[in-house]
């Protein structure tokens, strides 16, 4: 987890400060501390100090869910391939919503949930088992309800 004062190394704060008066030679001696390697070329000094205090507070406090890096993956993937992200977050409903679907003609009817959702009187884990017992295909559960869209190109 992260360090604390009493593990014998200054505190977050403390470091932090010490890097305020740090000429460049030594902000780039700083990087290899933290990070590892050398510092990138061309980069300006406040972006350096930035970068180290991120990775100070990062190491005390802990870093990026892992949720976020792979949506962070996904947008610099997608970057790379001229293509749009989605970054709209899945929905969170509140138990007790009912949500309703027509299919071939039938609505479907599904209520949420504290740890799933209700439908036909059966408990489900997700609303894509209930997308997949009313269609028999694997479908995203919230695509299917309606309450995201399709990404495009795919």
């Amino acid at each position: 987890m992260g360090r604390k004062e009493s593990d014998g190394e200054p505190g977050l704060e403390m470091q932090r400060a010490s890097l305020s008066g740090l000429d460049g030679k030594s902000l780039k001696e700083r990087w290899r501390i933290v990070y590892g390697t050398d510092s990138p070329p061309r980069v300006s000094e406040s972006l350096l100090l930035q970068a180290i205090a991120y990775r100070l507070q990062e190491n005390a406090l802990g870093g990026l869910k892992l949720s976020t890096r792979r949506l962070l993956q996904r947008v610099a993937t997608d970057a790379a391939t001229n293509q749009t992200t989605n970054t709209e977050s899945a929905r969170r409903l509140k138990p007790g919503v009912v949500l309703l679907r027509e299919w071939h003609g039938v609505t479907h009817q599904a209520t949420v949930l504290e740890d799933g959702v209700r439908f036909r009187g059966k408990r489900y884990r997700s609303l894509s088992q209930v997308a997949r017992v009313i269609t028999g295909a694997h479908w995203s559960g919230p695509l299917f309800f309606g309450l995201k869209q399709a990404r495009k190109g795919a």
